[in-house]
C-alpha cells in the first residue's frame, strides 16, 4: 500500500480522484496505438520455401478503422504482401541455416504516413532420433476396423470411435503448414495406402486451407483462421489402397475454430439521437444504444461493456446522464434540465469487449445526441403593466391597442402561443382580443359600437395563458396580467328622428296651408353646439312643406286619401336633418299620415256596359256600383231610374237584391235590337249620403233559345275601344307601306335589269366558245350583196338618252369614215395594250358604228378596209422576215401560237 504522509484528511478525496482520472486518462491512450504492435515479427520454416507459400501474417493496428493501409515488402523480388497481412513467397529458394532479414512498410494511402516493421525467418533446426521419436508422438487417429464375414454371418464389431474435435485458435502465427493431427490405418502394415480429406476447406470452397500428406497422414493447416469467417470445419478423412480401392470406412474429423479477440466493438449508428423533457426526474429514461462484436459473444472477447466519456456541456452538472453498462440504456441522474439554458447534450459513449476490460478490452465509440424537449413551465409575461389606445365613437373592427407578451418557451407551439382573455372592465361585451400568430401579440378590438356620451374612457384587465396548461407546479405570476386604457374620441354624428317613422291621423280633404305636426330631429352629440336644419326629401304627391328651423309641417294641397300615392290609407314623407358640424351629419325621418275618410266619392254603376235580349225572357242585367270611399261612406246603396226622360221608366224597371246589387229588366215586351244609354241614380249610405246619376250603355239584341245574342253585328253593336281602332288602322296604314315600297323595288330591280343587259345576246358570246365555221363565201369583190340592208344610227347619242331597243334608219348615213390605227409588222408586246386603246377610241368616236344592241351584219365589210383582205395574206412572203418571239412573254393564251411560230426551223 501506497501512502501520502501529511496531506489533509479534506484533500484527500480530492487528490484520489485526480489520481483516478489521470490513471483512467493513461489507460485510454494505450489502449489504441496506430502502427504495428510488435518490433519484430518471427518465423521459422523448412529448408525449402516453394512460390506462393504462406510465412506468416503481420498485424497492423487500424484504431479509427478508417485508414487505407497499403503493404510493401524491402525485398519485393522474394517476398509480397497481402491486404490482410499474410506474408507470401514470390519464388521457390533454398532457406539457408543463417537467419534471412527484411522489413514491411505499412503506408496510409490518404495521409501518407508510413510505418515498418522488420521480419526474421530461421531455418527449422533437423530432427534428432529424440525429436523424431518427440515427432511421432503427435496425436494420432486409426481408422477403425471393419465388420468382418466369418462362417457366413456377420459379426459384429466395436463400435466406431468418436473422434473428439480438433480446436484450433484463429489468427495463429505459425510457422506454416502446422501439423494437426496424423491419421493412420492399422492395415498400412500390409497394404501400401494413400490418406485424402474432404470436405469445406480442403477439396471444397475455401480450399487449400487443409492439406493431407498421402503417405504420412498428416493433417496440416496452411494458412490462419478466422472465427469470424468460420468458426468450424467439418472434414471426412479417406484411406484408398494404390488402385484407388477403399480400404477404410471415411471418419468425420471436426476442427473448431477457438476465438481470438480480435474485433472491436462497433455501434450500429454512429451517431445516436434521442431526447427528454426538460425538468425530468432522475432516473427517466431517454435512449438505448448498442453495439455489436464480431468476436463470441459467449466468450469474454463479445461481452461489451457501456460507460459515458464525456458530456458537453457541463451544466449544470457535469454529470447528467449514466448508462446502464450491460444494456446501453441511457438514463438521467440528476434534476435540472432546462430548455431555456441548455437545448441539447452530447455525449460520449465507449464501448469495451473482454466485459470491458480497460487492459485487455478494444474499445469503440459513438456520439449520443440528446435534445431537451419543450414543456410549458414559462408562463407568458406582458412587457408592461399598462397598455394605452384610442379608438372613435360608433367604429368596429379597429385595433384600439397591440399587447406584447414575452414567452421562453419554444416559439411556435401550444406552451408559447398565447391566449388572451379580457377578465374586467368590458361587461358589455365591446371588445375582443386576438392573437397575432406570428408575433404572439394581442390585438384589442372593438366588436360593438361605443358612444362616447355614454362611456368617454374604457379600464380593462386582461390575462395571458398558453394553449395548454402550465407544468405542475409553475404558477402564473403577476406579470401575466395587465391593464388596458382605452380612450374613445367624440366625432359628429348623424341628427335622429324620434320616433322614426312618426305616425299621424288626419281626415281627407284638408285645405292647404294646414299645419299638421311638428317633425323635428335630435342631436347625440351634446357636448358639441351645432344647428339643425330641415329639408323635404320625399313627397310623391307634393302636399307637404316643412320649416327648416323649427321643422312645423304644413300642407300645400288638398289631401286626399284617393290618391294612388296612399297605400292602405297612409301617405308616406321623408325629411332630412341635417346639422353644421364638421363633417356635416344627416339623418332622414319618416312621417306616416294615416287618412281619415269622408264621403267624397259618388257611386258609379258597374259594369258599365251590358246586353240582353230583345224580349224580357229569357235573362236580365245584373248591375252593382262602385265607390272609391270606404265604409261607412259606401254601401249599402240605393238604385233608381230618373223620371225624365220617360222612357226610361217606360221601357226599364230595376230592382234592387241587396245592399250592393240590383237587376235591370225591360219593362216592355219587346224593345228593337240597339244600344240604349239607361241612366241609374245610385245613392250611398254616407253622412250626408252622395248620389250620382251613372249611364249603363246596353245592348239590346236578338238571342237565341239560351239567351246569348246571335245577330252578326254583336261585335260593332259592342262597340270597339279607340285603343282598339287606333291599332286596327296602324295596321292597315303599315301594311300599304310595305306593299308600296314593294312595288317601287320591284320597278328599280327592271330598271337596273335592263341598264345591266351585256352588249351581246349570252349565246352570240364568242368568248370560251368553239364557233364553227361552215361556209365562207368569196371576198367581198367577188359576190354581190344587197348594200340597203345595211342600217346604222344617224347620230350618235349619249347613252343616257339612248331609248330601250334598236333605233335604226331607212337610208344609210353619210360621213367619213374615220382612220383606225394601222398595227406595225412586228410591234413590241408593250405596245399591244397603246393598239387596242387607240383602236377602242376610234371606235367611240366613229358616228357610223352600230349601237351594242343591234344585230351586226358581217356580209359588206367597205372599202379600203384597214385590216386589208384575207385572201391577199402572203404568208410566203412575209414569214420568213417577221419574228414571233415576242409570243413567249405574252402568257399561257399565247403557248400555242409561240411553239407554232416562234419555234424556229419546227
Amino acid at each position: 500500500m501506497c501512502r501520502i504522509a501529511g496531506a489533509p484528511r479534506t484533500l484527500l478525496p480530492l487528490l484520489a480522484a485526480l489520481l483516478q482520472a489521470s490513471v483512467e486518462a493513461s489507460g485510454e491512450i494505450a489502449l489504441c496505438k496506430t502502427g504495428f504492435p510488435e518490433d519484430v515479427y518471427s518465423a521459422v520454416l523448412p529448408k525449402d520455401v516453394h512460390e506462393g507459400q504462406p510465412l506468416l501474417n503481420v498485424k497492423f493496428s487500424n484504431c479509427n478503422g478508417k485508414r487505407k493501409v497499403q503493404y510493401e515488402s524491402s525485398e519485393p523480388a522474394d517476398f509480397k504482401v497481402d491486404e490482410d497481412g499474410m506474408v507470401y513467397a514470390v519464388r521457390s529458394f533454398p532457406l539457408s541455416a543463417e537467419q534471412a532479414r527484411f522489413l514491411i512498410y505499412a503506408q496510409d494511402k490518404e495521409t501518407q504516413e508510413k510505418w515498418q516493421v522488420a521480419v526474421k525467418l530461421s531455418l527449422k533446426p533437423s530432427l534428432t532420433d529424440e525429436s523424431a521419436k518427440e515427432s511421432q508422438e503427435i496425436e494420432e487417429i486409426v481408422f477403425p476396423r471393419q465388420l468382418a464375414k466369418n462362417s457366413g454371418s456377420l459379426q459384429r464389431q466395436k463400435r466406431d470411435w468418436v473422434i473428439p474435435p480438433i480446436n484450433l485458435p484463429e489468427n495463429s502465427r505459425g510457422p506454416f503448414p502446422q501439423e494437426l493431427v496424423r491419421i493412420r490405418s492399422d492395415r498400412d502394415k500390409n497394404l501400401s495406402l494413400r490418406y485424402s480429406v474432404t470436405g469445406p476447406g480442403a477439396d471444397q470452397p475455401p480450399t487449400g486451407i487443409f492439406i493431407i500428406n498421402p503417405i504420412s497422414g498428416q493433417l496440416s493447416v496452411t494458412k490462419p483462421l478466422d472465427r469470424e469467417l468460420i468458426a468450424r470445419f467439418h472434414l471426412r478423412a479417406h484411406a484408398v489402397d494404390i488402385n484407388g480401392n477403399q480400404v477404410e470406412n471415411p471418419i468425420d474429423i471436426v476442427i473448431n475454430v477457438i476465438d481470438m479477440n480480435d474485433n472491436r466493438p462497433e455501434f450500429l449508428h454512429q451517431v445516436w439521437n434521442g431526447s427528454v423533457p426538460e425538468g425530468s426526474k432522475p432516473g427517466t429514461y431517454v435512449m438505448t444504444v448498442t453495439a455489436i462484436d464480431a468476436d463470441d459473444p459467449n466468450a469474454l472477447n463479445g461481452m461489451l461493456r457501456y460507460r459515458i466519456l464525456s458530456q458537453a456541456p457541463s451544466t449544470p452538472s457535469p454529470n447528467m446522464f449514466t448508462i446502464n453498462n450491460e444494456t446501453g440504456d441511457i438514463i438521467t441522474v440528476a434534476a435540472g434540465l432546462d430548455r431555456e439554458k441548455v437545448q441539447q447534450y452530447t455525449l460520449i459513449i465507449q464501448a469495451t469487449d473482454m466485459e470491458g476490460n480497460p487492459t485487455y478490452g478494444l474499445s469503440n465509440t459513438a456520439t449520443a445526441v440528446i435534445t431537451v424537449t419543450d414543456v410549458n413551465d414559462n408562463p407568458p409575461e406582458f412587457t408592461a403593466m399598462t397598455f394605452y389606445g384610442e379608438v372613435p365613437e360608433n367604429r368596429v373592427d379597429v385595433i384600439v391597442a397591440n399587447l406584447t407578451v414575452t414567452d421562453k418557451d419554444q416559439p411556435h407551439t401550444p406552451a408559447w402561443n398565447a391566449v388572451y382573455r379580457i377578465s374586467s372592465g368590458d361587461p358589455t361585451g365591446r371588445f375582443a382580443i386576438q392573437t397575432d400568430p406570428n408575433s404572439n401579440d394581442g390585438l384589442v378590438t372593438v366588436v360593438k359600437p361605443i358612444d362616447f356620451e355614454s362611456n368617454r374612457m374604457f379600464v380593462l384587465t386582461v390575462a395571458a395563458e398558453n394553449q395548454v396548461p402550465l407544468a405542475k407546479g409553475i404558477q402564473h405570476p403577476p406579470q401575466s396580467t395587465a391593464t388596458v386604457s382605452v380612450t374613445v374620441i367624440d366625432v359628429n354624428e348623424n341628427p335622429y328622428f324620434a320616433p322614426n317613422p312618426k305616425i299621424i291621423r288626419q281626415e281627407e280633404g284638408l285645405h292647404a296651408g294646414t299645419m299638421l305636426t311638428t317633425f323635428t330631429a335630435q342631436d347625440p352629440d351634446r357636448y358639441m353646439q351645432q344647428n339643425i336644419r330641415y329639408t323635404k326629401l320625399y313627397d310623391p304627391a307634393n302636399w307637404l312643406k316643412i320649416d327648416p328651423i323649427n321643422g312645423q309641417i304644413t300642407t300645400i294641397a288638398v289631401l286626399d286619401r284617393e290618391s294612388p300615392n296612399v297605400k292602405n290609407n297612409i301617405y308616406n314623407a321623408t325629411f332630412l336633418a341635417s346639422d353644421n358640424g364638421i363633417p356635416p351629419m344627416s339623418g332622414t325621418g319618416t312621417l306616416q299620415i294615416y287618412l281619415l275618410d269622408i264621403n267624397d266619392n259618388a257611386p258609379q254603376v258597374l259594369p258599365q256596359e251590358a246586353e240582353t235580349c230583345e224580349t224580357p225572357e229569357p235573362n236580365s242585367i245584373n248591375i252593382t256600383a262602385l265607390d272609391y270611399d270606404i265604409d261607412p261612406n259606401a254601401g249599402p246603396f240605393a238604385f233608381d231610374l230618373p223620371l225624365s226622360p220617360v222612357t226610361i221608366k217606360r221601357n226599364w224597371t230595376i230592382t234592387r237584391l241587396n245592399g250592393d246589387f240590383a237587376q235591370l229588366n225591360l219593362k216592355i215586351k219587346f224593345l228593337e235590337a240597339g244600344i240604349y244609354e239607361v241612366p241609374i241614380i245610385i245613392t250611398d249610405s254616407g253622412n250626408p249620403p252622395k248620389s250620382n246619376i251613372s249611364i249603363l250603355r246596353v245592348k239590346v239584341c236578338q238571342c237565341d233559345s239560351n239567351g246569348d245574342c246571335t245577330d252578326v253585328d254583336r261585335i260593332v253593336g259592342a262597340g270597339l275601344g279607340t285603343g282598339a281602332i287606333i291599332a286596327i288602322l296602324l295596321c292597315i296604314i303599315i301594311l300599304l307601306i310595305l306593299v308600296l315600297m314593294f312595288v317601287v323595288w320591284m320597278k328599280r330591280r327592271d330598271k337596273e335589269r335592263q341598264a345591266k343587259q351585256l352588249l351581246i345576246d349570252p349565246e352570240d358570246d364568242v368568248r370560251d366558245n368553239i364557233l364553227k365555221y361552215d361556209e365562207e363565201g368569196g371576198g367581198e369583190e367577188d359576190q354581190d350583196y344587197d348594200l340597203s340592208q345595211l342600217q346604222q344610227p344617224d347620230t350618235v347619242e349619249p347613252d343616257a338618252i339612248k331609248p330601250v331597243g334598236i333605233r335604226r334608219l331607212d337610208e344609210r348615213p353619210i360621213h367619213a369614215e374615220p382612220q383606225y390605227p394601222v398595227r406595225s409588222a412586228a410591234p413590241h408586246p408593250g405596245d399591244i395594250g397603246d393598239f387596242i386603246n387607240e383602236g377602242l377610241k376610234a371606235a367611240d368616236n366613229d358616228p357610223t358604228a352600230p349601237p351594242y344592241d343591234s344585230l351586226l351584219v358581217f356580209d359588206y365589210e367597205g372599202s379600203g378596209s384597214t385590216a386589208g383582205s384575207l385572201s391577199s395574206l402572203n404568208s410566203s412572203s412575209s414569214g420568213g422576215e417577221q419574228s414571233y418571239d415576242y409570243l413567249n412573254d405574252w402568257g399561257p393564251r399565247f403557248k400555242k401560237l409561240a411553239d407554232m411560230y416562234g419555234g424556229g426551223d419546227d
